[in-house]
């Protein structure tokens, strides 16, 4: 089950997050306090959207015009439903607040409001029936079996970061550049080797033809 949601700016402002009841509360408290530290990890260039396991609960978020969708849910969860509901409630809060939500001077839980809309959401995808009713929800699944996935411990405590997988990506489309470069001149170089001798004895049987009959 989705059991609690935060909406922050990337640079720490939290927007709006979801009121959660007393007996949520105590059960959340620590890793709470571990939602923030993952929080405060997120930059422009972090992965898009990670799930991050820490015991019998897993945190999942997505990264949309610079704000943050973070949930907890229990680790047995289905993970494309995570993901379905945090893009859902990004694409309703920027259609919603856009540009407004990225002014400077917010107060902290300037969209205190939004929570209406999230505990609505939360309802829907805690169903029993909600993975058997995908289709009913009218979102678009997206494949999530690439979605990085992190241990707590590797991300707080061991400096594991959340932007290597963007790095990795960057350097893979970087040696995929370089490869079709080298694999471009390969090509190039066994044409020569096929074509060229010939070319050449072509090229001066033309030149004497040419100096033979017209000079």
């Amino acid at each position: 089950m989705v059991k609690s949601t935060s909406v922050t700016r990337l640079d720490g402002l939290p927007l709006a997050a979801s009121v959660d009841d007393e007996s949520t509360e105590r059960k959340l408290e620590s890793h709470k306090k571990q939602a923030k530290l993952i929080l405060k990890r997120l930059t422009p260039s972090s992965e898009r959207q990670a799930s991050i396991e820490a015991g019998d609960y897993s945190f999942h978020y997505v990264i949309d015009h610079g704000i943050s969708y973070l949930c907890i849910c229990d680790r047995s969860y289905p993970r494309k439903l995570a993901f379905s509901y945090l893009e859902e409630l990004a694409v309703e809060f920027w259609g919603t607040y856009g540009e407004e939500a990225l002014q400077p001077g917010l107060r902290p839980f300037a969209f205190v409001q939004f929570d209406i809309f999230m505990q609505k959401s939360k309802r829907v995808y805690n169903t029993p029936r909600a993975n058997d009713n995908l289709d009913k929800l009218n979102t678009e699944l997206k494949d999530v079996t690439r979605v990085m996935t992190k241990n707590i411990e590797d991300l707080l405590y061991r400096g594991d970061s959340l932007e290597k997988m963007s790095d990795l990506s960057s350097d893979l489309r970087f040696s995929s550049a370089k490869y079709k470069k080298a694999a471009r001149r390969v090509n190039l170089e066994a044409l020569w080797k096929q074509y060229g001798p010939v070319s050449i004895i072509v090229f001066l049987f033309v030149v004497l033809i040419y100096w033979r009959f017209f000079t």
